[in-house]
């Protein structure tokens, strides 16, 4: 175990940092898979309304440090040309 007190309050802030970085990503890929059923189900309203969730969720987890920003943006770009395949309704 480490000695010095700095390292011990790191390796807290670590663990709590990594409890709520898995918890973000977690509920970004459920509403990723959310929006993906929507499109399945070829409801463009609602995988339009699930898009923008996604999008704010993304734009919040890069801006919080939890993820890249050239990530979210291909997930965010992958998901809307499949919303705007949809037939309109």
């Amino acid at each position: 175990m480490a000695v010095h007190s700095s390292v011990i309050k790191r390796h807290r802030q670590s663990l709590k940092r990594r409890v709520r970085n898995q918890e973000i990503r977690s509920r970004i890929k459920t509403l990723i898979k959310k929006a993906r059923r929507s499109i399945e189900m070829k409801d463009r309203e609602a995988a339009s309304a699930q898009l923008r969730e996604v999008n704010q969720a993304l734009s919040k987890a890069v801006k919080g440090g939890v993820l890249k920003a050239n990530s979210a943006s291909r997930w965010l770009s992958r998901l809307a040309t499949s919303v705007s395949r949809l037939p309109a309704a």
